[in-house]
């Protein structure tokens, strides 16, 4: 692969990274630097699969073979091939050179389809499962990025992961069950609290909806704070980006809980929030 290509390649996942609000910082300049490329390229592959996913007008099969084309990429770059596009050219550089597992980008393609085949979840342990596809493979990453995935940090990362996608479930709750027809609240806790499908369809906010939701904002903030200590065992910048992602997450639940009479309107992160996050990251450390 001859430099200009791949610098290239680099720069589109850099633009890509760069174009998407999220409420969680993504290759950050907190970060140290050298992370900052193999992040912006690793969000790139998981930001086109998940399009794949949910955008356009493509039929379920249509979209299914679209992951399975990319799970064949995965696979190429595993037999080192040439990539022709450019995210996998870039992807199969950081994998190389941070000898990275391909087995958690494959798990990324496994909760994506899970978007298509499943839009209802009985139980807890069932979105549990999503989690461990969807969002505990991205800080498995960082922490290999960054040497440091032992047993006891991939814990704490797997932690923090799953409440932040959890707490997306949250901020998401009627936009996923109009736009694309999922609820990832478990069914039996909807039956639990005594919510229907359609108090969420028609954002019908009575103590009931005001229960359950409270009941996952304070599980999802018991697993941010089960893995906080991570933020405290790695050093540097990136330890400072880790507690003020744990931070935003906290951030997010505080302003869901206070949402009690429109608790279908999804909570952002302001100037004054970031100071906030900021300040309170560089005090835990």
């Amino acid at each position: 692969m001859d430099k200009e290509t791949l610098q290239n390649a680099y720069a589109h996942c850099q633009q890509l990274a760069r174009s998407h609000y999220e409420n969680f910082p993504v290759a950050s300049r907190l970060l140290p630097k050298k992370l900052r490329l193999p992040i912006a390229v690793i969000y790139t592959f998981a930001r086109e699969a998940d399009d794949l996913a949910d955008e356009g007008d493509a039929s379920p099969d249509e979209r299914l073979a679209a992951l399975d084309a990319f799970s064949d990429q995965l696979d190429a770059i595993g037999r080192s091939e040439v990539m022709q596009e450019p995210v996998f050219i870039a992807l199969a550089d950081v994998i190389e050179k941070h000898h990275l597992p391909l087995s958690l980008f494959h798990d990324l393609l496994t909760a994506f389809k899970s978007d298509i085949r499943k839009q209802r979840y009985q139980d807890f342990g069932e979105v549990i499962q999503y989690c461990r596809h969807s969002a505990n493979p991205i800080g498995r990453l960082l922490l290999h990025l960054d040497d440091s995935a032992n047993e006891q940090n991939l814990a704490y990362s797997d932690m923090i992961c799953t409440s932040l996608q959890l707490i997306n479930f949250l901020q998401d709750i009627h936009q996923d069950l109009v736009e694309n027809n999922r609820i990832y609240l478990p069914q039996d806790e909807l039956q639990q609290f005594g919510v229907s499908e359609e108090d969420i369809r028609n954002r019908v906010t009575r103590p009931a909806t005001q229960n359950l939701l409270r009941f996952q904002i304070q599980r999802a903030h018991k697993l941010m704070q089960s893995g906080a200590p991570l933020g405290k065992i790695l050093k540097g910048r990136l330890g400072l980006e880790i507690r003020m992602i744990i931070m935003g997450g906290s951030r997010v639940l505080y302003k869901l809980n206070r949402q009690a009479d429109n608790i279908f309107s999804r909570p952002r992160l302001n100037k004054a929030d970031m100071v906030w996050i900021l300040w309170k990251a560089i005090r835990a450390k």
